[in-house]
């Protein structure tokens, strides 16, 4: 049992220039990196004897980037986010100063910001992923791989898609995954402090239960819709593209990443309700109008609820698509929505703000 790996006891870090965040991550991370092989196979017809060559030659063109995902709670505390390192390196090719982000992060007294409003690049902000395998219990965060632990680095990882759920009896989760150079397995990581953002304290869970939904028809007039939500999802993703070389008589590794389109889309549902303005209405406005192309809603997720924590992901122009019924005991509704910007080369079309308590 000595020289076996639990994955409880792995602690999770991210390292971007001299700086190291801790990422306590729940349970089901994993990581992988594949290669990509030629299969060579010869197609002939028999000879004078009636034997034909079925043999076969593989050959190993390159590495495929390594691919890594992990779930974290969305963790605000006054000013600070437990997984700000993530956020800012997915809106943004950032850095950070030792005291702040260059872009895409307004930091308030209890509120921090992240914007898209410098996600127009090709390329995003890149960082390593060290997994410590074994670091629970350790005596301090000077890890070394002879003391029984296992430690695997990801270099130049970056963020490509960020999934935020909310179901209706659990506590706000993000699904993180993106991808990286290589794998390898470092002998030690000195994690002595790292930045923790306050990864031991017990009041910064934000419970989806107390979620909210603010709907407002955008132009002259707009209804305003009063829903209330049984769940949801909100997902960003960069579309990256990682590029490698096709070099003969080498294996080729991965060169780094290119944006793709970035998207912003989701779901919610909430029971069907005949009230004025409530969900019913919502679809019969919807299925009705005949001339709007692309529609434009206010949509504001305030996770979490009125009072703190909580986390509020504000879309001013989203599209919504006409909601799809499911029967059961309860009637309900699901919607698809996009988040769309106000332009097509904007960067307006989502925020997400944490507030602390």
């Amino acid at each position: 049992m000595a020289n076996l790996q639990f994955s409880r006891n792995t602690k999770v870090f991210l390292k971007q220039g001299n700086n190291v965040w801790e990422i306590p991550v729940l349970d089901g991370y994993s990581f992988s990196q594949a290669t990509n092989a030629s299969e060579i196979t010869l197609n002939e017809m028999a000879d004078v004897d009636g034997n034909s060559r079925r043999a076969r030659q593989m050959f190993n063109d390159s590495f495929a980037p390594a691919e890594w995902s992990f779930s974290s709670y969305a963790r605000p505390n006054a000013g600070t986010v437990v997984e700000e390192a993530l956020w800012a390196n997915f809106v943004a090719a950032n850095s950070y100063d030792g005291s702040a982000w260059a872009n895409g992060v307004t930091v308030a007294t209890n509120t921090t910001t992240f914007d898209f409003d410098d996600s127009n690049k090709t390329v995003l902000g890149t960082f390593d992923l060290f997994f410590v395998m074994g670091a629970c219990g350790h005596a301090d965060d000077n890890f070394n791989a002879a003391s029984d632990l296992t430690i695997y680095k990801i270099a130049d990882c970056v963020a490509n898609e960020a999934s935020i759920e909310f179901d209706i009896d659990g506590i706000a989760t993000i699904n993180w995954s993106g991808f990286g150079k290589v794998i390898s397995e470092e002998v030690a990581f000195d994690a002595s402090g790292a930045i923790a953002r306050s990864v031991d304290s017990t009041s910064n869970f934000i419970r989806n239960r107390l979620t909210s939904l603010s709907l407002v028809e955008n132009g002259t007039g707009g209804t305003t819709y009063g829903l209330t939500l049984t769940g949801g999802n909100i997902t960003f993703t960069n579309n990256i593209t990682f590029l490698t070389p096709e070099t003969l008589c080498t294996v080729n590794q991965p060169l780094g990443h290119v944006t793709g389109t970035r998207s912003i889309s989701g779901n919610f549902t909430c029971y069907l309700n005949t009230a004025d303005n409530s969900s019913a209405d919502l679809f019969e406005n919807l299925i009705e109008d005949r001339n709007t192309v692309t529609n434009s809603h206010s949509l504001t997720f305030n996770i979490g609820g009125g009072s703190t924590p909580n986390m509020v992901v504000a879309m001013p122009t989203a599209h919504l698509e006409v909601p799809t019924h499911s029967i059961e005991d309860v009637i309900s509704l699901e919607a698809n929505f996009h988040a769309l910007p106000s332009t097509i080369s904007g960067t307006d079309e989502a925020t997400i703000a944490y507030t602390g308590a």
